[in-house]
C-alpha cells in the first residue's frame, strides 16, 4: 500500500502535510524545536521528511486517536495526546491490517505516548502553541493554537467533513456545549487548520459547525440524507457556512447516527 505524500509550504516555518489525500499533519519549527502535529496514516517516513527542512530537536503532537492521525508515529521516540485518548489509539495499533502492513516494512516500533491536555502551553521558542480540550469527535481531541500566528490547529474536532456517528462520540448536546465554551478563540485566532485540510479556512467554521450540531439537535433534520460508511448506514446533515469567509472547500455536512 501507498499513499503519496504532498507538502506544501504555508509560512517559512509552517507546513501542510498531505498523505495521499487520506489525512493532514503538519511541521510548525520554531527557534528550539519542532513540532509535527499528527502524522497521518505513516505510509511515508516522516522522521526524513522533517529531518529535510530541520535538524532540531522533534516533538510530535496527536490531535486525538484515530489511525489517520497516529499511525506515523513508529517513526518518532514518542507521541504526546491527550490520556482519555490513550486506550482508543492503543487499540488500533493492534489492528491485523497495521501490523501486517508496517512488519512488511522491517518490522514495527510503536513509541510510547505521553501525556498532554487542555491548558498545557508548549513553548518552541518564538512559536507558541497553547492546548484546548475539545470533546467531541472524540473524547481526548484537542486543539492547538499557535499564538503568534493566530492559527487554530483543530485536528478532526472542527472541519467541513464531521464525523460524529462512532460510538464513542461525545453526544451531539454536549458535544455543542463543548464549541460553546471555547467560542473565545474567535477572538485569538484568524485561521483554522484541520486535520484533512489542503489549505487554511476561516475561524468561523468553528460557529458554524456549533450551529449545524444545533440544528440536529433541535430535529431540524427534513433535508439530511443517508451516508454509507464502512461501519453501516447513518445520515449527513449540511451545514451552512459565513458566505464573507474564506473556506477551502464547499461541501460541509456533520455525519451522525440516524
Amino acid at each position: 500500500m501507498e499513499a503519496k505524500l504532498e507538502v506544501k509550504q504555508l509560512k517559512p516555518y509552517l507546513y501542510l502535510m498531505d498523505e495521499g489525500h487520506q489525512s493532514t499533519g503538519y511541521i510548525l519549527i520554531g527557534d528550539e524545536k519542532v513540532c509535527v502535529i499528527d502524522t497521518m496514516i505513516g505510509l511515508n517516513n516522516l522522521y526524513d521528511v522533517v529531518r529535510s527542512y530541520t535538524d532540531k530537536p522533534i516533538m510530535v503532537i496527536n490531535t486525538h486517536g484515530h489511525p489517520d492521525h497516529i499511525y506515523g508515529n513508529i517513526y518518532f521516540d514518542e507521541a504526546y495526546i491527550n490520556p482519555i485518548d490513550i486506550p482508543l489509539a492503543e487499540s488500533f495499533y493492534k489492528e491485523p491490517a497495521f501490523l501486517e502492513e508496517f512488519n512488511k516494512r522491517g518490522g514495527v516500533k510503536i513509541p510510547p505516548f505521553k501525556e498532554i491536555k487542555g491548558g498545557d502551553v508548549i513553548d518552541l521558542g518564538g512559536k507558541t502553541l497553547e492546548v484546548y480540550d475539545l470533546p467531541g469527535h472524540t473524547r481526548g481531541s484537542i486543539m492547538l493554537l499557535l499564538k503568534e500566528d493566530r492559527i487554530l490547529f483543530t485536528g478532526d474536532a472542527i472541519n467541513h467533513h464531521l464525523w460524529m456517528q462512532f460510538e464513542d462520540c461525545v453526544p451531539l448536546k454536549e458535544f455543542a456545549d463543548n464549541i460553546d465554551r471555547l467560542l473565545f478563540l474567535e477572538d485569538r485566532a484568524d485561521v483554522i487548520l484541520h486535520g484533512h485540510a489542503h489549505d487554511y479556512d476561516d475561524i468561523s467554521l468553528m460557529r458554524s459547525v456549533r450551529d449545524g450540531v444545533l440544528e440536529i439537535v433541535n430535529g431540524q433534520t427534513e433535508n439530511d440524507k443517508p451516508y454509507e460508511w464502512f461501519g453501516g448506514i447513518g445520515k449527513q446533515h449540511p451545514y451552512k457556512v459565513d458566505p464573507n469567509g474564506h473556506f477551502q472547500q464547499d461541501d460541509h455536512v456533520i455525519c451522525y447516527s440516524d
